[in-house]
């Protein structure tokens, strides 16, 4: 075996490999240079290091550095990390959501890592008029797919790479505003318990709450990490939505609150 092979499958030693995940762990987004300087060794080896921590899902791979792979609720995640995470369940959720939007709808998504693959789920649909809060969704939508698409005005966080303020546009030069109403609310949410549906920003959840309100029907988008959770902003109550669309069926506790409140639950 050549030295550059030995090299690639010698394992992290145990003691490291805990020591590193614990660090990252404690502190939450590291850098490279951080790590090589805490653990007194060179820049190579912590790149190798978390690139085997990343495979193994401890943590995840960020540029320059890595975040916890432990989904702490509430820790409001940049989008280059969220990208990376739950990639298979997003793209199994955004498959069934597309499922629910018809040809010619008009439908509104909100800003998120899961919105986006519903975005590249609707590939084969047409003529959709589609309004978001979502600045990364015009790139991620096929040209075929729509008719004409908005994006809400107001506050930008670069965090989410999304706007937040009142769900309005102006109609005129006069800046009038006129009424919004959609087929279909597309919205995903950071956690789901029997109280309803929740986010950890304010500004966010009172976006997405206002798209429930002017869609006829509610389609709420959380993978299975998020269930049986609770964050700091309420959205709306769990009968503020139609459908659940999901990776895992919800606990037993869960599952009961949600047919209470008549919503159905659609996982793959």
């Amino acid at each position: 075996m050549n030295a550059h092979l030995t090299q690639r499958g010698r394992r992290l030693p145990a003691g490291r490999k805990a020591d590193l995940a614990a660090y990252v762990e404690e502190v939450g987004r590291v850098t490279v240079a951080d790590l090589a300087e805490h653990f007194s060794v060179s820049i190579d080896t912590i790149r190798r290091d978390l690139d085997q921590l990343d495979r193994e899902g401890v943590v995840v791979r960020t540029h320059g550095g890595a975040v916890s792979a432990s989904d702490t609720p509430g820790r409001d995640r940049g989008l280059d990390v969220r990208l990376r995470m739950q990639v298979g369940e997003k793209e199994a959720i955004a498959k069934l959501a597309a499922e629910l939007v018809e040809d010619g709808q008009v439908i509104m998504l909100n800003g998120g890592t899961t919105t986006l693959a519903v975005a590249r789920a609707l590939r084969n649909h047409r003529d959709l008029t589609i309004a978001t809060n979502n600045l990364r969704i015009p790139a991620e939508l096929s040209p075929n797919a729509f008719r004409d698409l908005y994006v809400f005005g107001g506050a930008v966080r670069t965090l989410t790479q999304a706007t937040t303020g009142p769900v309005a546009l102006p109609m005129s030069a006069a800046n009038l505003e006129g009424d919004i109403r959609a087929d279909l609310a597309l919205v995903a949410v950071g956690a789901v318990d029997r109280s309803g549906y929740s986010t950890s920003n304010l500004g966010d959840a009172s976006m997405m709450a206002e798209m429930t309100r002017r869609a006829e029907r509610t389609v709420i988008l959380a993978d299975s990490t998020k269930l049986d959770r609770r964050l700091f902003a309420q959205i709306a109550p769990l009968e503020g939505a139609d459908y659940l669309v999901t990776d895992e069926e919800p606990s037993e506790e869960l599952a009961e609150e949600l047919r209470n409140a008549g919503v159905t639950v659609l996982t793959p």
